[in-house]
């Protein structure tokens, strides 16, 4: 019995080792990780305050509060939407040190008091305006993110293992043989999925609203559509990666170097505001960046239509290329 378990080990580890991209994928993924980590989260002691400058980038020789230590100053250029974030204490304060200098703190912030004390002993002749309004919970801003990670998980995997494992058994030879078109089976594929991933979010949804509650401003409907164009996206990159493939460690392994790098980039724990700007710029090129940041417009700001039409422009057109680069590289059997 020895002889047998450790023959069957012996032939599984050749296997293995000689599957070359997959043991490249399985030694350079936690390394990119690490890397990748170390470049988010690593760098000096994070800021205690966050505030706001009116204006396009931070010059810190303009005003001598710009220099202030252990405070994390963030350009925002739009005023309106800078408001939003103060009046949902996501900024702690908001500044315009144009002259006259001004400044927006919201009466119920705890660390905007604090803050503004601080801006008052540089520029003691800054004009106060008062803003007003609840702190959005924690649960409010991560509830869309939790959402849109569970889509795409189900996107991604649910559909790549799908065909991988088609392929595999032989399944895929046999349609082959039929009129049946690359297209045509992967655009089933797709519907299939986004049928199931609708189903499942919009229980998600309901469910966890009727136990904990969350802050929904805008359009349900608007979220419906969102979804639906943002799954697309995702499942639709999925069938690229299991359109050609047929080893499973690495379909596996490359959608885990899809998977790990938008859980990290994509906000759905923390925002990447304030982040270097080449992070940011990864991060957009991420569909489930743009489901997270429409949602939120649409939950959290009331934003309607034309605020997130950039947004599901970009999904609908990744989801054509990516269906379209899937049908064309698509690979029916094994050999």
């Amino acid at each position: 019995m020895i002889h047998r378990l450790l023959a069957v080990l012996h032939a599984r580890n050749l296997e293995f080792l000689r599957d070359r991209s997959t043991l490249i994928f399985t030694l350079l993924l936690p390394v990119l990780l690490v890397i990748g980590m170390g470049f988010v989260f690593g760098g000096p002691e994070r800021p205690l305050f966050k505030v706001g400058v009116v204006a396009p980038h931070i010059d810190p020789a303009a005003h001598p509060f710009l220099r202030e230590r252990y405070v994390e100053f963030i350009p925002l250029p739009q005023a309106a939407q800078a408001l939003e974030k103060v009046r949902h204490q996501q900024v702690d304060l908001l500044v315009d040190l144009t002259e006259p200098p001004r400044y927006w703190v919201n009466t119920d912030s705890p660390k905007g008091y604090i803050v503004e004390q601080l801006l008052l002993a540089a520029a003691p002749a800054a004009h106060r305006e008062p803003v007003s309004g609840a702190a959005l919970r924690y649960v409010d801003w991560l509830f869309p993110g939790i959402l849109g990670m569970n889509m795409m998980f189900s996107c991604l995997f649910g559909v790549g293992y799908v065909v991988l494992r088609y392929r595999k058994s032989g399944f895929l030879k046999r349609l082959y043989a039929t009129p049946l078109s690359a297209f045509e089976f992967l655009s089933a594929q797709v519907l299939s999925r986004l049928g199931l991933i609708l189903f499942v979010t919009v229980i998600l949804y309901a469910g966890i609203g009727a136990i904990i509650g969350f802050h929904n401003a805008g359009s349900t409907l608007l979220l419906l559509l969102l979804a639906c164009v943002g799954a697309l996206s995702m499942i639709a990159l999925g069938l690229t990666i299991a359109a050609r493939f047929s080893s499973e460690e690495l379909v596996g392994g490359l959608l885990n170097l899809l998977t790990w790098p938008m859980m990290l980039l994509s906000g759905i724990w923390f925002s990447l505001e304030g982040s270097p700007r080449w992070v940011q710029w990864v991060a957009h090129v991420f569909p489930l960046t743009h489901v997270l940041d429409a949602a939120r417009a649409v939950m959290l700001d009331g934003a309607g239509l034309a605020q997130i039409a950039p947004q599901l422009l970009f999904l609908g057109a990744t989801a054509l290329a990516f269906l379209a680069f899937g049908a064309w590289s698509f690979r029916w059997r094994i050999d």
